[in-house]
């Protein structure tokens, strides 16, 4: 007979994986008599596991749902797909719940052993995300690493390269990960530059732990999320897109916080939206995802922009420009 612990487990795994077992078939299955069995669901119960039983000559055992998340045990396929699923919503394939997934993935890829690991990376080498819309791809992998080397406070080294094309090594204590407008940010103390800087994830590559420890700093402010937004607001770029929307405060600001915008209110029905961006076609996109009239402050050159850009849908709304590129079908 296999010890307690190795049989409860195995007990746990065949209640996880059938909707209801007969106590004889289920005793049989654990090579174990009916009150041996009786003995460990009590003990299922006191972990947190809401096993019912019913008694009698039919009676029997089925899992039911609980007021509290206890443990799982998954199989190989069952831990592989779901490696894989939570990569996938790391990476942005449903909205909001991105750093709740790194979270998760840290968690089951740190108990994975090797053999799994290697085919939830084999199908992430092997497969393109067809997430619309979302921005520069990120590795989940890397991903994983840095959450790990937050959650235990160990210094990082990965190389970088910063907006003007320069590649550096960089020594950090990370402090958290930001999801913000599809793509993600390091927050860390950098160790040589003796300062807080904020990293695109997208832009790093070998991250790895160094294995030493160091003691947490106070962020200034204490809100990851807002220094990362600071961050990206003072960043020097080569436009700064000032307009004023027709919309109450709170409804661009849920739209636009996300995103890294500045809303100030001008009154209850209009406010000013302020963007920093190195291109028209962002700003664009973000003020034809509000579905508000708005008023282009400056600059003048956006302002050409937006023209045109209207015409150009206002052409397309009319039947379309003529030429023959307008049958084009794919094949």
């Amino acid at each position: 007979m296999a010890n307690t612990s190795a049989r409860m487990l195995r007990l746990l795994s065949l209640l996880q994986t059938h909707r209801y077992w007969p106590g004889g078939e289920l005793a049989d299955r654990l090579n174990v008599s009916e009150r041996t069995l009786r003995r460990d669901v009590d003990r299922l119960r006191e972990l947190g596991y809401p096993v019912d039983a019913n008694r009698g000559v039919a009676g029997g055992y089925q899992l039911q749902t609980g007021a509290t998340m206890p443990p799982l045990l998954l199989d190989d396929e069952e831990a592989v797909a779901i490696a894989v699923g939570l990569r996938t919503a790391a990476g942005g394939a449903v909205a909001g719940i991105e750093e709740t997934s790194v979270r998760a993935l840290t968690k089951v890829i740190q108990v994975m052993p090797p053999r799994l690991r290697r085919r939830v990376d084999a199908l992430r080498a092997y497969t393109v995300p067809a997430v619309m819309g979302g921005g520069p791809t990120v590795d989940s992998l890397a991903l994983t690493v840095i959450a790990q080397a937050c959650r235990d406070d160990e210094r990082l080294r990965f190389e970088y390269t910063a907006r003007d094309g320069d590649r550096t090594t960089r020594l950090v204590e990370p402090h958290r990960l930001v999801s913000l407008g599809r793509r993600w940010y390091l927050v860390a103390w950098d160790v040589e530059r003796h300062g807080w800087r904020t990293f695109r994830v997208d832009r790093l590559v070998g991250a790895e732990s160094t294995g030493a420890r160091f003691r947490p700093r106070e962020l200034p402010g204490g809100d990851a999320g807002a220094f990362v937004r600071d961050s990206i607001t003072s960043m020097p770029t080569q436009y700064q897109v000032v307009v004023v929307v027709r919309a109450a405060v709170a409804d661009v600001e849920r739209v636009v916080s996300p995103l890294g915008g500045v809303v100030e209110a001008v009154d209850d029905w209009s406010c000013r939206l302020l963007m920093n961006a190195d291109g028209m076609e962002w700003p664009v996109l973000v003020l034809a995802a509000l579905g508000a009239d708005f008023e282009v402050v400056q600059p003048a050159e956006f302002r050409d922009y937006v023209r045109a850009t209207g015409e150009r849908f206002a052409r397309a709304g009319s039947g379309g420009a003529e030429g023959g590129n307008a049958g084009t079908a794919a094949s």
